[in-house]
């Protein structure tokens, strides 16, 4: 026997579907920490606090840092 399943009428509105804060959570850590790095290579790398040495770095954010108003030179 199949089971009735109440339509959206006037006076049943439609509920938006939820996602569970489970199931958001690993994602926004996880795009969170990317956002980080990418913030600290576009904005910090050649200075005082670099991972990579040479300009390789620079040369590929230098664009961005300037897009974004950091300032390389």
């Amino acid at each position: 026997m199949a089971q009735h399943v109440a339509q959206p009428t006037a006076t049943t509105p439609a509920l938006p579907a939820t996602l569970p804060l489970k199931a958001i959570a690993p994602w926004a850590v996880f795009f969170g920490i990317l956002m980080l790095v990418l913030l600290y290579f576009v904005g910090a790398e050649q200075g005082a606090t670099a991972v990579v040495s040479g300009s390789g770095v620079h040369e590929w954010v230098h664009d961005a840092r300037h897009l974004l108003g950091f300032p390389c030179h």
